[in-house]
């Protein structure tokens, strides 16, 4: 028995709401504003990473100081 294999070449599409739209049939104006989406999700993306490391970096250093204060102490 074959399995049903993926059809690659089904037109992109975009699910909103529970709503499926194709995407080649919005307007300009839609898929501009669907690329400022996905650019802003990316960039959200982006700054969850980047506080993930700032937030570790600060807890290296505050455990550095916390170190270097009980060293002075000894």
């Amino acid at each position: 028995m074959t399995k049903n294999k993926k059809d690659t070449t089904s037109e992109p599409t975009l699910n909103l709401n529970g709503v499926e739209y194709n995407i080649n049939d919005m307007t300009d104006d839609q898929k501009v504003l669907l690329a400022h989406i996905n650019d802003l999700n990316r960039k959200v993306d982006s700054a969850k990473f980047n506080l993930q490391q700032m937030e570790i970096g600060r807890n290296a250093f505050v455990s550095a100081l916390s170190k270097a204060l009980t060293e002075k102490d000894d």
